[in-house]
């Protein structure tokens, strides 16, 4: 098949496909008369790197799975270099992940300090001679 229809099938463009040949991931094929062509094989590997990239893989890190079905595996993730890319992924949204949730106390923590506040003023307000309601824009609530 030739480089648009094999971006029609694996759902990307021209451009992308000339990029991943480019940095050695798609192989360079040409037929007698200079066109690009390709089969299956590279339909699975671009496969291959659109659902890493769909899972958030940068390029590189798609390149050993790209390798290992090139050597002819049935996976792509059944090589080991594919499983020291797995394990460091998922380290890294386990960090992302703590990071994540350390934000999420924080923003929680002082949403409650500023409910607090609000309940505070606001039972100050019904107390004869305490302070007026302000809008949050500046101007008194009426």
């Amino acid at each position: 098949m030739r480089i648009g229809e094999l971006a029609a099938r694996a759902g990307t463009t021209t451009r992308a496909l000339r990029y991943y040949e480019s940095r050695g991931l798609l192989p360079a094929r040409r037929d007698a008369h200079g066109h690009r062509t390709y089969d299956e094989r590279d339909l699975r590997l671009l496969r291959q790197i659109r659902v890493l990239r769909d899972f958030g893989f940068d390029l590189e890190e798609t390149r050993p799975f790209v390798e290992c079905l090139r050597a002819g595996h049935p996976q792509g993730d059944s090589c080991p270099a594919s499983l020291v890319v797995y394990r460091r992924k998922l380290d890294e949204l386990d960090a992302l992940i703590g990071e994540l949730q350390a934000v999420r106390e924080q923003v929680g923590a002082q949403l409650a300090r500023a409910e607090s506040a609000r309940d505070e003023l606001a039972a100050e307000a019904l107390v004869p001679g305490g302070p007026e309601p302000v809008c949050e824009l500046g101007g008194h609530e009426r």
